[in-house]
């Protein structure tokens, strides 16, 4: 029954108004009109209003409908044209933008004032979808012009957020000052908290083409609880995130977002974005290396365009295809024509990026061919995008110039040239405060740190080999650290964590339901990732060091550091102020033999120490052995050796090596990384043990460690709770932990350590602001890392070397909990009375896994990482 207390036409223009405030509302105002006597522009009124309302809550085929009948029920000019209005808006939204922009023009001579303005507006969103950027911007000037003649802040506001919109997206916004800003005020000053939620969010768009990555991220996570608040899904929203997680580039992460992009929209119905989370997963999957997903994806996403008349957005998704085919192996002149034409179109409508991409593997493609003077012109052109946009289109740019000088065969300006593209990324790293979005922003520099050992490989100069290793490899931690984070909103969200993993795991025990629990795990995960990644940079970047600065440091000892280039495993050796370059052989054997190693020696520890089991690990030993050490053994002597693995290495029990056992053997993530460990003095506070919960030999460790060192301070039972632990870790000489450990390959900074009351994460350490000399992690696997591009290692290692932990020794193995005791208290011993920890460790590990077994296992998965 319609409320006769209202007459129909204000009712009707009220549930307009509500549209985006309070979207339930119009529509439940607007059915009041509809079931009235209403007469037919109340009821055209009224069915706009329900139309949009829907479209605000993303039901575009129920949008649609009404807006029809909005267009149907009414005879006049006005109602009938403004009806088109907002109708070709859901049209475009729809991916009918052909239809869109006909009902828009068609509503256009029929309107004045304020409502040509909206229609001018409306026309320009159509254009903005079909990509006529050009044209679409004229519109919202014109837009604006209008409005503010007639004095209507609500369409300035539209118009200002669209048009702002539209050059963050060409990487043309303003600042504070700029369209969405100014629209984002405006609608808080109209009451309009979705509309300004929308323009904010816009706001984060642009940030983030600006480069700044964590001011975006803050942005999007404060209106992501603003969409909450208002309970109004955005599903289209997924897409803007996605494009940031690709800018990092976090890759598993966009993947996943494009999937659920995916499912989201075609479960909505809105077809337009559902064209472009297509191409998103195509472009989320070329970066993840499946490249059948690409081709499938982009081909999908390129039909629903051209369907949908947006022939720009149809370039994009050949541009993908393109770049799909040349990955897969395509090397075709048919291939070269389609790149280099594609090209030219995204430049021409506005995707500098991908244009810039596409003509680099273009020239490269050409280069392949023959086609020598063809690539030399397409890289002069990339080159060009050295000098603006984000620092990866800049670095690309430098990267572009670099191939030109190697065509000309000027190497060295080549080397010059990459030299900038890598500063301009050092000084994008430096920007982020994230320990996780600096490991992964090394992907941007893979592509220069190659051509750069490339030409130091082939002129085969030691140290230009280690400086061209050092300037891409663990850049993270060439970061001097920034002060840890004091947020209180993210300490809250960890505590709320260890509860619910605590819950989770007695749910886990005892046969409960956890499909809740599991839920508000993941909701807390994603919160402390947002929290965490909006920490701003500022760090200092270290150089890399030469010869020469290392040699002091090293003193006796020999470094060795391992290098891929192509498919060979390479090292540089510094000795006595003196580097010398090494072939070692395919890196692919490498590797599978490091796998076989430690599958053997995990298989001794879990499963028993048979004849054939002990003979495999030998035998696997013996394998990676002589390929690592043999071209170098003259040379090692029996010095104490610095070890800087390639990634895929970093989890190598090196004791367990014949040429290690016995030896005093350090590994670090880079050679920086460990000079700068080495030069530390830690802090002198007392020995600090810990025993976690439902491992009963930790709290015996502990007992017996404790008159080993006396003076420290144990935490064993029910006061060894995390916030206990890391207050404790605080100012500590040495701190050893013995519980159990978990290591999370999806993200390694939330593995744990378990404790009393929960888990404790790496994310948590990461809070110390005085993280003790020494760490000695007893707990299984607390030495594995998972390897970024770069090698960059992510957790507990990587989180407390960049803390300023001088030593850290760990397992990169299960290890039995009996045999490990009898190990840890040889250790201390042996530090307590003087030994560095690598020179302790690997006197305790020979007296203790001289024989076979799992008591060799056990004390080959103990490594001294840092500075040792």
């Amino acid at each position: 029954m319609a409320d006769r207390t209202v007459p129909g036409a204000v009712a009707a223009q009220a549930a307009l108004d509500a549209v985006q405030r309070y979207p339930h509302e119009a529509i439940a105002t607007a059915r009041r009109v509809l079931a009235g006597p209403a007469d037919a522009g109340e009821r055209s009124t009224a069915e706009r209003a329900i139309g949009l309302a829907l479209r605000e809550l993303n039901d575009l085929p129920g949008a649609l409908r009404h807006l029809r009948r909005a267009v149907r029920v009414t005879d006049d000019p006005r109602l009938r044209a403004l009806a088109r209005m907002s109708l070709g808006y859901v049209l475009a939204n729809a991916g009918r933008t052909t239809a869109a922009l006909r009902a828009v023009t068609l509503a256009l001579p029929l309107l004045t004032g304020a409502d040509a303005g909206r229609a001018r507006m409306q026309r320009g969103v159509v254009l903005h979808y079909r990509g006529r950027f050009d044209e679409a911007v004229r519109d919202y000037a014109v837009a604006v012009e209008i409005a503010q003649r007639e004095g209507d802040l609500l369409l300035e506001a539209r118009a200002r957020n669209n048009r702002g919109l539209l050059n963050a997206h060409r990487g043309s916004g303003r600042g504070p000052d700029d369209d969405l800003h100014r629209a984002a005020a405006a609608f808080s000053r109209l009451g309009l908290d979705l509309a300004a939620a929308d323009a904010q969010w816009n706001s984060g768009i642009a940030t983030g083409q600006r480069g700044d990555v964590a001011g975006a991220l803050r942005c999007f996570a404060a209106v992501d609880a603003e969409y909450r608040r208002l309970a109004v899904p955005r599903p289209a929203l997924l897409l803007d995130r996605f494009e940031l997680l690709l800018s990092v580039p976090l890759i598993d992460e966009a993947v996943e977002v494009a999937a659920t992009a995916v499912t989201e929209l075609r479960r909505q119905g809105m077809a337009s974005d559902l064209a472009e989370a297509l191409l998103a997963r195509a472009r989320a999957a070329l970066l993840a290396g499946d490249l059948v997903t690409a081709t499938e994806a982009a081909a999908a996403a390129r039909s629903r365009f051209r369907r949908q008349g947006r022939r720009t957005w149809a370039t994009f998704a050949r541009h993908v295809e393109l770049r799909a085919g040349y990955a897969q192996g395509v090397r075709s002149p048919a291939l070269l024509a389609a790149m280099v034409r594609t090209a030219d179109q995204l430049d021409a409508t506005g995707w500098p990026g991908p244009a810039l991409t596409t003509r680099i593997e273009a020239a490269r493609l050409a280069t392949a061919l023959g086609r020598t003077g063809r690539a030399a012109g397409l890289l002069a052109t990339a080159a060009d995008s050295r000098r603006r946009g984000t620092a990866s289109r800049r670095a690309q740019g430098w990267y572009a110039l670099a191939l030109r000088h190697r065509l000309a065969r000027d190497e060295s300006g080549a080397a010059r040239a990459l030299r900038r593209g890598l500063a301009v990324l050092d000084g994008h790293r430096a920007s982020l405060g994230a320990t996780e979005l600096r490991a992964h922003s090394g992907a941007y520099g893979q592509e220069l740190a190659a051509e750069g050992l490339d030409i130091a490989v082939r002129r085969g100069t030691a140290t230009r080999v280690l400086a061209w290793a050092e300037r891409w490899r663990a850049n993270a931690l060439r970061m001097r650290p920034v002060s840890p984070p004091g947020d209180p909103d993210l300490a809250t969200a960890l505590t709320e964590l260890r509860m619910v993993s605590t819950a989770l795991e007695d749910a886990l025990l005892t046969g409960h339901p956890v499909q809740a629990l599991r839920r508000s795990q993941a909701r807390l995960e994603q919160r402390i990732r947002e929290l965490a990644r909006g920490v701003d940079g500022g760090g200092e970047l270290l150089r890399p060091p030469g010869v020469r600065a290392l040699a002091p440091a090293l003193g006796d000892a020999v470094l060795l550091e391992l290098v891929a280039h192509r498919d060979r495993l390479r090292a540089v050796l510094v000795r006595d102020g003196r580097a010398t370059l090494h072939d070692l052989g395919p890196v692919a054997e490498a590797v599978r033999v490091a796998r076989l190693h430690r599958f053997g020696l995990r298989r001794l520890v879990t499963t028993g120490d048979g004849a054939d089991a002990r003979a495999g690990v030998a035998h696997t030993a013996a394998t990676l052995d002589r390929q690592l050490f043999d071209p170098v053994r003259r040379r090692l002597g029996d010095r104490p050796l610095v070890i800087v693995p390639i990634g895929a290495l970093h989890a190598v029990p090196w004791s367990g090596l014949p040429t290690c056992a016995g030896r005093a053997v350090t590994v670090a993530p880079s050679a920086t990384a460990w000079l700068r460990a080495a030069g530390r003095v830690g802090p002198a506070g007392p020995p600090v043990l810990v025993a976690g919960p439902r491992l009963p030999a930790a709290e015996d460790e502990v007992r017996q460690l404790g008159t080993v060192l006396p003076g420290s301070r144990p935490l064993t039972g029910a006061a060894a709770t995390a916030d206990a632990v890391t207050d404790a870790l605080n100012g500590a000489g040495l701190a050893h932990i013995a519980a159990h450990g978990r290591f999370r390959a999806d993200n390694p900074l939330f593995s744990t350590l378990e404790l009393a009351d929960g888990p404790l994460t790496a994310y948590e350490l990461e809070r110390l602001t005085s993280p003790p000399g020494c760490v000695v992690l007893s707990a299984c696997d607390s030495g594995r890392a998972a390897v970024r591009p770069g090698d960059e290692v992510m957790g507990f290692t990587a989180v407390l070397l960049a803390l300023g932990t001088r030593s850290l020794v760990a397992t990169v193995l299960p290890v039995p909990a009996d045999l490990t005791t009898a190990l840890m208290l040889d250790l201390h011993r042996r530090m307590r009375a003087g030994a560095g920890p690598a020179v302790a460790l690997a006197g305790a590990q020979r007296a203790f896994g001289t024989g076979e077994g799992a008591a060799h296992a056990t004390a080959a998965a103990f490594v001294c990482f840092g500075a040792g």
